[in-house]
């Protein structure tokens, strides 16, 4: 199946479907013929457990740079890395990268791609759940030490390849982390959808049933990014989730806690703030917290943090406009909205999620 992504840079598809790499790699022949280097960056874990798939369906001669594995890959050190062997190889703007791997490898492949010679194209090649929203969209970026995702541009791909085949090895905290945006993109959009979800356990989704939830995530977000390609107005919505929960991931150091898991806790957490502001019931806020918490997702780093501890991070957020915070939340499930919290709020909700939490585990 196809989803098309118009943007006002720059259109193409999403394709997704079970063992389509090699047609869907043929699909874009002209482009990648006229190339003078196939560029493929990928981290060791996707390259041991796939690597011998991509070679056998990928029908060019390429070569490889194969960086660490989850956020290490986003450092400066291996950004500057990857330009050098970009260089050493001769690479020039008639060159073509491959984002072979997850959110990471994408977002850093993709910040490659905008930056070497001013920009060359690239194709995005995810192999994770999470990567259906990361690798949609055109947000590519580094992390830095005092913030995640701090530095980077808006460069949209040629073209997004999801082969489903790629998510028959993913571990049980893996796809955890990755339903997490599919659940985000629900409670954005679609309350129907957001109980359909509710009622599953996640890492137990047939293929079929995968795919069809990743499908509409997508959709959601070409919507969105259609309407808005660099975050001036609704694009932010994307973010429901991401202001408390890019605090407690970078508090926790990156890898310690996923992406996907982090925006789960930073979800439920801004769902509290949606009851001051919308009409998010308290009652269904713990009912969201009670599935979150079944389905395995590591709440307990909540304790582990103080407020204190968060603050600098959330401090740091790029919505953030003149120091003030700015958060997305709820109206009602379906209707994000932009609100301004003081951080002595922000302080009072940590308290109440803190208690919340008690109260569920009891």
């Amino acid at each position: 199946m196809r989803i098309p992504v118009n943007t006002a840079s720059h259109q193409y598809d999403v394709v997704i479907g079970n063992g389509i790499l090699r047609e869907a790699i043929q699909s874009h022949k002209e482009a990648i013929e006229k190339a003078d280097h196939l560029i493929l960056l990928t981290d060791e874990h996707v390259w041991n457990a796939q690597g011998d798939y991509f070679k056998h369906n990928f029908p060019y001669p390429f070569e490889v740079f194969i960086m660490p594995p989850g956020e290490s890959c986003k450092s400066f050190e291996n950004y500057f890395q990857v330009q050098t062997f970009l260089l050493e190889k001769n690479c020039t703007r008639k060159s073509f990268i491959f984002a072979f791997g997850g959110g990471a490898v994408g977002d850093l492949a993709g910040f490659v791609a905008a930056t070497f010679m001013r920009g060359i194209p690239f194709i995005q090649i995810p192999t994770t759940i999470l990567a259906h929203d990361s690798a949609v969209g055109g947000k590519t970026a580094i992390n830095h030490p005092q913030g995640k995702n701090m530095i980077g541009a808006f460069y949209q791909p040629q073209a997004v390849i999801y082969d489903t085949n790629f998510l028959s090895t993913l571990n049980d905290k893996e796809i955890r982390s990755g339903m997490a945006e599919v659940i985000k993109h629900a409670l954005i959009s679609n309350k129907d959808w957001l109980q359909e979800l509710m009622q599953y356990t996640i890492t137990e989704l047939d293929t079929n049933s995968l795919v069809e939830h990743l499908k509409k995530g997508i959709e959601v977000k070409a919507k969105i990014v259609e309407e808005d390609e660099t975050e001036q107005s609704v694009r932010k919505f994307l973010n429901f989730g991401h202001t408390y929960g890019h605090a407690i991931e970078a508090a926790s150091g990156y890898g310690g806690i996923s992406h996907g898991e982090s925006v789960m806790i930073g979800m439920v957490y801004a769902l509290l703030l949606s009851s001051r502001y919308g009409k998010v019931s308290r009652d269904f806020t713990k009912e969201f917290l009670r599935f979150a918490n079944n389905q395995g997702y590591p709440f307990e780093r909540v304790a582990d943090l103080s407020f204190e501890e968060l603050t600098p991070y959330l401090l740091k957020d790029k919505k953030n406009e003149y120091g003030v915070l700015r958060f997305v939340l709820l109206k009602e499930i379906g209707q994000p909205f932009v609100q301004s919290i003081e951080l002595a709020e922000c302080r009072e909700i940590d308290l109440e999620f803190r208690q919340l939490l008690e109260e569920v585990r009891k």
